[in-house]
Order: structure tokens, then C-alpha cells, then sequence
């Protein structure tokens, strides 16, 4: 229970190994869904498909035997609305919800836009429910175009949609922010601008819960995750920190980087964050690069370009417009090193980043020279 008249429907998945195919969830994923219970019912979104079953059960035992009069649809990504077709069968008297571009969607995916049994809102539109009024906000590219977050005036409620959200089960016993920015930076990450035109939105609101489709709902402390948001659509630097990202073919590349590491905690770095990109996982490698103020990027020169590891890394931050950072390189090539200039040329477009004096050249393996490199570069991070 959410509130007295807000109810929690959704469920908890412990069998999914990727989510959107590609982010390992380890403690699952929980598909958020509410209703609340008025003088009209208006169910909030729906789950995956293969919770169906649940959901429809889950939904039915709050019901009590009433009717919901209302289906809103926040986001139409398959985790939240593949029961659309199913609920509107179910209580053909029902009205669906959305917008105009979540209503083409839903002809895509059902063959159906529901046109005659149906409300478009636009942004500031208000569904009456009794005591219960819900504000409709628009939030494009949030992370997708048809996406609206809504707010209970009387509860004081925020339905987020993907906002807010994080990877793991609702029965899972791990750190919030940990995987909220994992999921943040892994999905959201790209549209900063589009997240702060809606926290700019959302803070006429006096906004005391935040009910969103991933993860727990917020009741406490808010402006702890509205802060966070704000670092993070913002760009900002959240920890002081550096992150040695390495890429290593036969292992002298991977000992330079931890030779770094060490010399950047004996200088007084508070944070260092050392990732082998062959091995450890992607989402919370792109966190982490988001996460602190300051990285260093070492590859070995590969076919007259860089490791793939790399290239990918630095392709996952690109796309998610990485910014306002201090960017060291260490290259390694055994006869033309190439990899320090195919990484910045990969940089290129990025805003606002700050390049070190001193990078790292080794050819082959550490020289006294290539030692003294970085010595230089702790010197200068720390």
C-alpha cells in the first residue's frame, strides 16, 4: 500500500538476465503498476507480458469486485504496457489514457488505437477521479517521445514513469543510488536536457512520494534523488574521484594501469575506480564514468586503432553525451603507437572537456621513462 488509496500492483521478476537484452540484473527487476481507488479506479500502467496472470490477480483482489473506469498509460515500452490489450478486454468499459503518441504506438503493437474508448492528454491536462486529480506532464525523450508522468494532488504522489527508477527486485536488499545510476546512465543517459526540462516542470509540485515503474517507491528524503537528478541530468561530477579505464592485450598495459592506481591513492585521489573493460560490466563501467569528475583511458594501439573493449566504452559514453570532465590517455603500441589520438579523435564532439598535461606513452612494456609519465599524472589528478 502506497497510501490509503493508492495501491501497489506490480510485480517482482527473479528469472530475467538481461533486461532490454542487455543490462545484467542480477537481483531482478521489479515492473511497477498502481491503482487508486476513488470514486472512479484509475489503474496506473500495467507490466511485462509474461506477469499477466499476476498482475490481472494483483489488480483483482484490490478491486474487491468494483471496476476500474480508467487505464493510464504513462510509457509504452513492452515492460509497462504489454497488458494493454488484455485489461481492455477484460473491462470493455474501461477508458485508456495517454497521449497521442502513445495511442500510434498502441496501434503498432496491438493493431488498435483504442479510438473509441479513449482520452488523449495533452501537458497540464487534469483526470478527475473524486478527491483524487491528476496533473498530466509531459516528458518527451524521457527516455521515449510519448512519455507522461502524472501528479495526485491530494496524496501528493508523482508517477514517474521510468524516472526514478533502478535495476533489482523490490525484494532485493542492495543500495539504492548503486543501481538507480547504473540504470540512469545505462537508459536515460542521453537526455539530460529532456530530464531537466522536467524536474524544472515537476517542481511546482509539492511532490511527497514518487511512484515510479522501476524499483521502490520514494517517501523519504526526497530531495536526496532530486539532487541526484539533477548531478546527473546536469552532467555534474557526483564523487570526487578517478576512474583508470584499461584495455590489455598481454597484460603490460593492465600493469600500467594499476601502477597508476596505486600512485594515485598514495598522492591523496579519495576514489579510484580501476576497470579491466574485457572483464567487468559494461553499465557500471559507463557509471562509474559518469560518476567522477576525472578518467584516464589506456589501450594498446590495435590494427592502427584501439582494443574493441575501448572503442566500445568510449562509444558508450559519446552517445550519452559525456561531459564536463578531466580526460587523461595512456596508449601502448610496441612499434606505432596510435591509440592517444583514435581516442581523442573519438572525443572529439564531447562538451566541456579538459585534457591532462601529462599522458602516458609505453612502447611494449614500463620503462623507467613510462614510469616517470606516471608519476607525472598521479601527481597532476591527485
Amino acid at each position: 500500500m502506497v497510501t490509503k488509496d493508492i495501491r501497489y500492483i506490480g510485480v517482482n521478476d527473479r528469472k530475467i538476465d538481461l533486461f532490454e537484452g542487455q543490462y545484467v540484473v542480477p537481483e531482478g527487476m521489479s515492473y511497477n503498476s498502481y491503482v487508486i481507488m476513488d470514486e472512479k479506479i484509475a489503474v496506473m500502467d500495467t507490466v511485462d507480458g509474461n506477469f499477466k496472470e499476476e498482475w490481472l490477480a494483483n489488480l483483482e483482489n484490490e478491486l474487491a469486485g468494483r471496476k476500474p473506469s480508467y487505464l493510464v498509460v504513462h510509457h509504452m515500452e513492452p515492460d509497462h504496457s504489454a497488458n494493454i490489450a488484455e485489461f481492455a478486454e477484460k473491462y470493455p468499459e474501461a477508458v485508456i489514457v495517454a497521449s497521442t503518441a502513445a495511442f500510434n504506438m498502441m496501434k503498432n503493437y496491438f493493431g488498435t488505437d483504442f479510438s473509441d474508448r479513449r482520452i488523449v492528454v495533452k501537458d497540464g491536462d487534469v483526470l478527475e477521479l473524486g478527491e483524487h486529480k491528476l496533473e498530466f506532464i509531459a516528458a518527451p525523450m524521457v527516455h521515449w517521445p510519448e512519455v507522461f508522468v502524472s501528479y495526485d494532488s491530494k496524496d501528493k504522489v508523482l508517477f514517474s514513469a521510468d524516472g526514478f527508477g533502478k535495476f533489482g527486485a523490490l525484494d532485493a536488499d542492495e543500495d539504492w543510488a548503486c543501481e538507480a545510476r547504473r540504470y540512469y546512465f545505462g537508459i536515460v543517459g542521453k537526455y539530460g536536457a529532456q530530464v531537466q526540462s522536467l524536474l524544472k516542470k515537476v517542481s511546482k509540485f509539492d511532490v511527497q512520494i514518487i511512484c515510479p515503474l522501476h524499483g521502490p517507491v520514494l517517501k523519504e528524503d526526497l530531495g536526496y534523488y532530486f539532487n541526484l537528478y539533477l548531478t546527473w541530468s546536469s552532467y555534474g561530477v557526483e564523487s570526487e574521484g578517478v576512474v583508470v579505464a584499461y584495455a590489455s592485450a598481454h597484460g603490460h598495459t593492465k600493469k600500467a594501469a594499476e601502477l597508476l592506481a596505486e600512485k594515485l591513492s598514495e598522492n591523496g585521489c579519495p576514489k579510484v575506480s580501476l576497470i579491466d573493460l574485457a572483464r567487468d560490466d559494461m553499465a557500471e563501467s559507463v557509471e562509474d564514468a559518469f560518476r567522477y569528475g576525472k578518467i584516464v583511458l589506456c589501450s594498446i594501439t590495435y590494427n592502427g586503432d584501439i582494443f574493441p573493449f575501448m572503442k566500445d566504452f568510449i562509444n558508450h559514453l559519446t552517445e550519452r553525451n559525456f561531459q564536463n570532465r578531466t580526460v587523461a590517455f595512456m596508449e601502448n603500441g610496441s612499434w606505432a603507437p596510435q591509440a592517444a589520438r583514435v581516442m581523442m579523435k573519438m572525443l572529439e564532439n564531447c562538451k566541456n572537456i579538459t585534457y591532462a598535461k601529462n599522458n602516458v606513452k609505453i612502447t611494449s612494456a614500463l620503462s623507467e621513462s613510462s614510469i616517470a609519465q606516471i608519476e607525472a599524472l598521479a601527481k597532476e589528478l591527485a
